[in-house]
């Protein structure tokens, strides 16, 4: 009897995992993680100038963005390692193609474009609104995205596509059209300042968080 029980408990222990494993790798969590192989991908393109194609994989790694997290809405497939791999992955591509676009020369020298400075910016913010929902959750307080931090992704998605096309025309030896340049420029500043802003909104959220609950 002892020994049919003990069966019992470890198929059942088994079909727990499975499921959890099966839960795990749904969908919305299977494009997230081909987010990543997308992105490790896109910056060897950046590295061996191929800026068109990296361009192009960008947009498709942002389009995933959007439908993982519409597939885990529609179908209630919200994870727990879905929760942590999507920002992470977000992040991962967002901050590693900045990165990698300052450290092309081309970009540089354009006057008004993208600067180490902003680079730093963009990391040092997403690294600090992580630190602060860490925190804040940790303590049991909601720290939820809003609306200006989605925004923010939205322009910084943008700023990273028209560098990726501003720099595909440099590589061809080609003058880029005027509009290419100002899309360019115009996106990276707004993105820039809208990363500041968005910041300076979750640094006064935590900090009313923690007045409430001391």
């Amino acid at each position: 009897m002892s020994s049919r029980s003990n069966e019992l408990r470890m198929m059942r222990r088994a079909e727990r995992i499975r499921q959890m494993w099966a839960g795990a790798f749904n969908l919305p969590n299977q494009l997230t993680t081909l987010r990543l192989v997308l992105a490790v991908v896109m910056f060897g393109l950046i590295a061996w100038e191929y800026y068109f194609a990296a361009m192009v994989l960008f947009i498709i790694a942002a389009a995933t963005d959007w439908l993982d997290g519409y597939f885990a809405r529609k179908y209630n497939q919200v994870t727990t390692l879905g929760r942590i791999l999507d920002p992470f992955a977000d992040k991962v591509i967002v901050c590693g193609t900045f990165i990698f676009l300052i450290a092309v020369p081309a970009m540089l020298q354009t006057p008004w474009g993208l600067r180490a400075w902003m680079v730093v910016v963009i990391v040092g913010r997403e690294l600090l609104v992580t630190a602060l929902r860490s925190f804040i959750e940790d303590r049991g307080g909601d720290f939820s995205a809003k609306m200006s931090g989605k925004l923010k992704m939205v322009l910084q998605c943008v700023a990273a596509g028209a560098c990726l096309c501003y720099l595909d025309y440099r590589a061809a030896s080609l003058d880029a059209p005027a509009w290419v340049w100002w899309v360019m420029v115009s996106s990276v500043w707004v993105a820039v300042a809208l990363t500041v802003y968005s910041g300076v909104i979750y640094l006064v959220q935590a900090a009313r968080l923690v007045r409430g609950q001391s």
